[in-house]
């Protein structure tokens, strides 16, 4: 048998099989293992090391990594080895240290996030206090690290994540989208969501121009709720 050539490949049905690109499949070799993800250093280390598998399967338009195969041996030695470099003093305070400067990061992405926000809604003055309401509930529903939400993406500018943001929290929290009976046709969905979104942005050009407040307002009523979560959670915490 030949040697394993390092390679992204999908999971199947077989604990022990895999499939690649061009859809061949590949059953691991006896003396491979299957290393479960969240561990990225271990992770980094077993890729370099040797051959491995990177089993990946897309779930709609996201893909979640599986875990990657490798030799048995090869793995023990650089856990083993990982282990031994974690518990000392240096690395810990390595890690600290980087914990620090991602709580930072992170900081100043929320600022600024909550900035780009505000700068796209662009309210009339006397609606200033709605709009940094609504920019504080996007802000902290979208920047959270791990939220998956197109706020985290690098692959847009920021204006675009921020435009973005909103329109899919006032989808979420001011339509009846959750609600909807969607056909499962190509496109149908995306077609909803657009159409949704024409009525979000119809509505907080109401506010840009200073018009009066629309009755009933989806928008301030969704707000209202968020303001009394967030306040329950901050009695339950307390």
């Amino acid at each position: 048998m030949s040697q394993p050539q390092s390679q992204t490949v999908s999971p199947c049905s077989d604990d022990r099989s895999v499939r690649t690109a061009g859809g061949q499949v590949l059953r691991a070799p006896a003396d491979w293992i299957l290393v479960q993800p969240g561990d990225a250093g271990l992770t980094r280390r077993i890729k370099a090391s040797g051959p491995t598998w990177t089993v990946q399967e897309k779930v709609g338009r996201r893909t979640f990594s599986r875990g990657v195969w490798a030799s048995r041996t090869s793995v023990e030695s650089i856990r083993r080895a990982l282990a031994a470099e974690r518990a000392t003093p240096e690395y810990a305070k390595k890690q600290q240290a980087a914990a620090r400067r991602r709580d930072r990061e992170q900081a100043e992405y929320v600022t600024d996030f909550r900035a780009t926000v505000l700068q796209y809604l662009a309210f009339h003055p006397r609606y200033r206090d709605l709009a940094v309401r609504l920019a504080n509930a996007v802000t902290t529903h979208a920047t959270p690290v791990g939220s998956g939400t197109v706020a985290r993406t690098e692959r847009i500018p920021v204006q675009e994540r921020a435009e973005a943001a909103v329109i899919a929290w006032m989808r979420h929290q001011t339509t009846a989208y959750e609600q909807m009976s969607i056909p499962r046709e190509r496109g149908k969905r995306r077609e909803v969501r657009r159409m949704l979104a024409a009525r979000s942005k119809a509505l907080l050009d109401t506010y840009r121009a200073g018009h009066g407040a629309p009755s009933l307002c989806p928008l301030q009523k969704a707000l209202a709720r968020a303001t009394q979560t967030a306040s329950t959670m901050g009695e339950m915490s307390s």
